[in-house]
Formats: C-alpha cells, structure tokens, sequence
C-alpha cells in the first residue's frame, strides 16, 4: 500500500490548526508556507478535507480554515479516508476460479481465500490502528517531537502571522 504524499500534508495541516484556538484560521497559503510544499496541490487536499466535514472553509480577508470539530473528535484514519478515499486497499479478483485448475461454479469456492482474509484482516488492523490516534494525540506530541530550536522557530512564525 503506497499513501500519497498529500495524506502526509493534510494530516501535518490538520496538527497545526489542532494546535490554533478554534476561532484562529489559516490560509491554504500560510499553511503551504510553513510546511513549505506547493500550494495548488495543498488547497486540492484542504477541499477535500473541508468536503469530509475535519476542517472548515472561513471566507473573508481574515479567513482560512480551522478544524470542523474538536481535534479529539478527528482520527488518523478520517483524515486518510478524507484524501485517499475509502476504497480498500486490496481487491480480491478471484483469480483462483481462473487457469487450469479454476472450476467454472461459483458454488465451488464458498469462502473468499486464504489470501485474500489475510489482506483484509492487514487492512482492518491498519484501519483500527489509525483509528485510534485523534490529532489532538498528534498535537500533544508535537513538543515531544520537535527539536527545542524548531518548536522556537515556529513560534516566531506563528506569532508573526497572527497578529
């Protein structure tokens, strides 16, 4: 399974206004700013969060978005599912009712195979464990996770484009 780079984008963007108060908005461009990555492609994927309901578009001089509900009320897994869809990662095609050795009656193969229960199990299990990670368990890291220096730099960011 390969995510697209923009899983990474919007779920850093939707850390950074878990981090904001709730009324403070950012702009499809100040957030491509800060994390320096293109803004076209960044605002494609801030549309689709806003369309799954995770962020809110604020019009106006003063707008941007802000997240849709409490950070604690938004997973890993909603983000993902906002940018890449819901479809599973796995298709099962039935290959095996194919070939040579394949049996043309449906009948004959009753449970999906053995291959295809391990890929969807791996799924489920993927799925749960992004699941329980909400950004605001990845916004209570992010002290933790950044260096001293970083976490400085951001502020003087931050405090410079909010006021």
């Amino acid at each position: 399974m390969k995510l697209g780079e923009g899983v990474e984008w919007s779920v850093h963007c939707c850390t950074v206004l878990a981090l904001l108060p709730p009324e403070v908005t950012l702009s499809a461009a100040r957030l491509a700013e800060y994390h320096d990555v293109g803004r076209p492609y960044l605002a494609k994927h801030l549309q689709a969060l806003s369309r799954a309901g995770i962020v809110v578009s604020v019009p106006g001089a003063a707008g941007g978005y802000r997240l849709a509900k409490p950070a604690t009320e938004v997973s890993v897994l909603d983000v993902v599912l906002a940018v890449e869809g819901a479809e599973p990662a796995f298709r099962c095609t039935e290959i095996r009712q194919r070939g040579p050795a394949g049996i043309d009656d449906r009948a004959a193969y009753p449970k999906p195979c053995g291959i295809a229960r391990a890929m969807w199990a791996a799924e489920d299990a993927w799925r749960a464990e992004l699941a329980r990670h909400t950004l605001a368990d990845l916004a209570a890291g992010v002290g933790r996770d950044a260096s001293p220096e970083a976490m400085s730099k951001g502020l003087v960011w931050f405090t410079k484009v909010l006021s």
